[in-house]
Order: structure tokens, then sequence, then C-alpha cells
């Protein structure tokens, strides 16, 4: 039988079981927080975000899950800088043009601060000067750092990025470093 697991990853975590990185970085990985042998991510979450990541022994459901032909919609709460009016909310609806191609388009919603929101850490970096604000964005393809580069085009930086749900999985009730089986 196929083994899917939810992780909540938390932020600053690597989405792999080892870290090929520099010599003596010793960033943390996914062997910190799921002790089960033989499961794989299905995509990737990058070190800076956090949020659900979905793990299998399963190679035809980790293929159904991230290949980009299964266009299986991801949904990010984004907190953002500044305030986006609703033409920056339309670019998004319609699909912006980044260096890699247009994207497909997304859905996209101005939302309260998501909850529960656990704490960060480090935490985002507060400016008195500049406000901020939450996003729920949905996308069907997933670029590399795409939610990203979709936000600062559109003139708002992602400040947090949290992946609550892929196709019909999502977080629920999981904290950060919590997994359950799916």
């Amino acid at each position: 039988m196929t083994r899917l697991i939810l992780f909540h990853k938390p932020f600053g975590v690597l989405s792999q079981f080892t870290d090929k990185g520099t010599e003596g970085s010793a960033r943390p990985t996914l062997s910190s927080y799921i002790d089960v042998p033989k499961v794989y991510p299905a995509g990737r979450l990058d070190r800076d975000s956090e949020g659900l990541l979905l793990l299998t022994d399963g190679g035809k459901l980790q293929h159904r899950i991230a290949h980009p032909k299964a266009k299986q919609p991801k949904t990010y709460w984004v907190q953002v800088e500044g305030l986006p009016d609703d033409a920056a909310l339309a670019a998004l609806r319609a699909g912006v043009t980044l260096k890699d191609g247009r994207t497909r388009p997304a859905k996209v919603r101005r939302i309260a601060a998501p909850r529960p929101l656990f704490d960060r850490d480090p935490p985002v970096r507060f400016r008195k000067s500049v406000p901020d604000c939450w996003l729920e964005l949905v996308i069907t393809e997933g670029r590399n750092r795409q939610v990203r580069r979709m936000t600062a085009h559109v003139g708002h930086p992602t400040l947090r990025l949290i992946r609550a749900q892929i196709g019909p999985w999502h977080l629920g009730g999981l904290r950060p470093g919590e997994w359950r089986d799916g």
C-alpha cells in the first residue's frame, strides 16, 4: 500500500533528507523531523518557505502530485509588503510575464492573517512605515520561487510564504514540524 505523509515544513528546513550544501553548514533537513524509511518529497518547498510538504513511497503518486502536467492546484498564504490594489490582483489573475515566460492565471484574493498563524523563527521583519497584507494565491504550476517572483513582479515582495494545500491535501491542524499519514 502506498504511503502518503503530510508534513508542516518549518521555515529554514530543506525539503530533502540530507544537506548537500557547503561543508559544515549543518542546515536542518527532513531527517530532523521524519524517521520513515523510503519516503520522498513529492515536489519542493523552498528553505525560506513554510507549510505543506507531501512525502510518499509511491512513484505514481509522487508523479501525480508533482509533475507540472498534473496541474495540481497549490494554495499559498502570502504575506506581502504593501497593500496590493485591484490592478495588482488583476495582473496576478491574468498571469504575469517572468524571465522564464508567462505564468498561468492564478486565483488570488485578500485574506485576514491565517489562523492558526504560528510564530516564525526568525520573525518577519516589521516596519511601522510600510504596511503589509495577506493574500491567498492558488497556482497550478510550480516554477522555482514562482509565488515570490509573481508578487515582486506586481510590486509587492513576499515577506512570508506558507503553502496551505496541494490538491485535496491540506495542513489542517498540523503545527510546524508535525506530520501525519494522509
